[in-house]
């Protein structure tokens, strides 16, 4: 068939199975969005339109890491495309497929800084897996089909194309393809499992360090199975919430800076750390030479640049994390580790204060999760709330919590909302965020609106830069610079006026009460929840110090 540019990037998303396109139109990729109405008109493709376009990254985002999907959007060159650079660099910080298509001006019109003319390749070359500047019609069908094998193979990741305005009105013939399947991973070393699985078996104290790669993998069942067969405590990363039920009595919850006790103080005191899928973020392991300091460190990983890139490692197995557990579990000895366990199961102990008055974040969370239950998509923002949330909700399954990880992208939740919800519209989804946050992208509401999702968004309302201000107040004398926020907004008013409802609450009874009319009404909605200004996480690890010291309260 002899089409038009646009319509070879069309079908080239068909035969990817991509059903939802997030993004914002613009002059330069005018022609895609003519091309795209025929496919919205006969519903083969549904177009969500954001209110920015950092939004629609975010949006794709959220689709990508609640479904295991690619997610997609558009945007047009110049402010449109510099616009969606923080939802890339969110994406690949948090290795989570995404394939982002801007307009570019003509090909004879780059380099004359003509309107909204930018170097979008080259603004976002750290942040993307890989990118493509298309530079002929003939182009346009491979790029799109290597951008989505790229973004889903081995370590996943956000990959840019790049299309300048007259090839999308060129035409060329188009034949359709089935999708490239995804790149191999790198394969393993069977006898490095092998003696992965000898070090397991004489470990004495042996602790599973899991991050996000688990899920990505959807290896979380497998590393539960290895787990409970060798009676091996699990600390997780904040990416890797879910991957085994924070019920279990080997769940030590998130480790790290705001981790809890008994998973720092088992890392602290393990003769043999194996981390799988995670990366060694600052955030976990705080001063280096001190992290994990009594262990053998096993590092088992896709991606071989994260071997010895923080943290040096006695052992590491690169390749497939589902491959190398399905080979590790018929090599482990069944062995209950009672004493070891008994030890972990000694360092655990609550660690909030009540704040000012019988309301507080313990509260919120746990009334949200008594009336949503377990089968609920969490997104949040960036701050104290999203501490909160990973400390106290109870996440059961993996790809349940999404959120912003390796960047800390405030204003992320929202967007991500909506991208989960258009992945997964038989699950209920909510988010956290802080009233610093949802100010960053709260626009995104008329989204939430225009589409119909029952989204209810949470805000944690304490008018102020919570986790900015805790840091003032402990390490900075209190010297609150820039950090209260004027109480100048009426949330219930806000909501209203994008076409949802909404709630102040100030306790238990109000929150219970706002949940019940949200939920009857079926439709999206905003519940503001007072919290005391200086309500802090806990515990803490001060910045550069080991994990083993922890400040547990006031």
């Amino acid at each position: 068939m002899l089409l038009s540019g646009a319509k070879i990037i069309m079908e080239c998303l068909l035969e990817q199975g991509v059903d939802i396109i997030f993004g914002f139109p613009g002059g330069q990729i005018m022609p895609l969005y003519d091309a795209l109405y025929d496919y919205t008109q006969d519903g083969r493709v549904k177009h969500v339109l954001t209110c920015h376009e950092q939004g629609a990254v975010h949006a794709a985002d959220g689709y990508a890491r609640s479904s295991g999907r690619v997610g997609v959007c558009f945007a047009t060159s110049g402010p449109g495309a510099t616009n969606t650079v923080t939802g890339i660099a969110t994406a690949y910080m948090d290795s989570s497929p995404v394939v982002v298509i801007t307009g570019q001006v003509p090909l004879a019109s780059i380099g004359r800084d003509s309107f909204q003319e930018v170097d979008i390749v080259g603004v976002t070359m750290p942040i993307v897996k890989h990118s493509y500047l298309c530079k002929s019609v003939e182009e346009l069908a491979p790029a799109i089909r290597e951008a989505f094998r790229i973004a889903k193979s081995g370590r996943p990741g956000p990959v840019l194309v790049d299309v300048p305005k007259n090839l999308t009105v060129e035409s060329c013939e188009y034949e359709k393809r089935e999708p490239l399947p995804p790149l191999p991973p790198p394969p393993f070393c069977r006898e490095k499992a092998e003696e992965l699985a000898r070090m397991i078996n004489e470990a004495e104290r042996p602790v599973i360090y899991a991050g996000g790669g688990v899920v990505i993998s959807g290896a979380s069942a497998l590393m539960v199975e290895l787990a409970e067969k060798a009676g091996i405590p699990v600390a997780t990363t904040l990416m890797c919430l879910g991957a085994i039920d924070r019920r279990n009595p080997l769940s030590l919850g998130i480790a790290g800076m705001h981790g809890a006790v008994e998973s720092n103080s088992a890392m602290d005191n393990a003769d043999l750390l194996v981390a799988i899928g995670a990366r060694f973020s600052d955030r976990v392991t705080g001063d280096i030479p001190r992290f994990a300091r009594n262990a053998v460190i096993a590092h088992v990983d896709i991606d071989k640049s994260e071997i010895n890139k923080n943290v040096p490692s006695n052992f590491s197995l690169v390749g497939d994390v589902t491959e190398i557990l399905r080979s590790l579990l018929p090599l482990v000895r069944e062995n209950p580790r009672e004493g070891w366990n008994a030890m972990v199961r000694g360092w655990r102990q609550e660690t909030y204060s009540g704040g000012d008055g019988d309301f507080g974040p313990c509260d919120i969370f746990r009334v949200v999760h008594e009336m949503l239950g377990d089968d609920v998509i969490v997104t949040t923002d960036v701050g104290q709330h999203q501490m909160w949330t990973a400390q106290k909700w109870p996440f059961s399954k993996p790809r349940r919590m999404i959120t912003s990880g390796g960047l800390g992208t405030m204003g992320f939740g929202l967007g991500a909302a909506v991208g989960a919800k258009m992945a997964n519209p038989d699950t209920r989804v909510i988010t956290f965020t802080g009233d610093g946050s949802f100010r960053m992208n709260c626009a995104e509401l008329m989204t939430v609106s225009s589409q119909g999702l029952p989204i209810i968004v949470f805000v944690l309302k304490n008018n102020t830069l919570g986790m900015v201000r805790q840091w003032q107040k402990l390490f900075f004398n209190k010297r609150y610079s820039a950090t209260d926020l004027p109480d100048v907004l009426d949330y219930v008013k806000l909501a209203e006026a994008f076409g949802l409802r909404g709630w102040h609450v100030a306790d238990e009874t109000g929150l219970r009460s706002a949940i019940g009319a949200a939920l009857a009404g079926g439709g999206g909605a905003v519940i503001a929840c007072d919290v005391f200004i200086d309500e802090n996480v806990w515990p803490i690890v001060p910045p550069g110090d080991a994990i083993s010291n922890q400040v547990i309260g006031e």
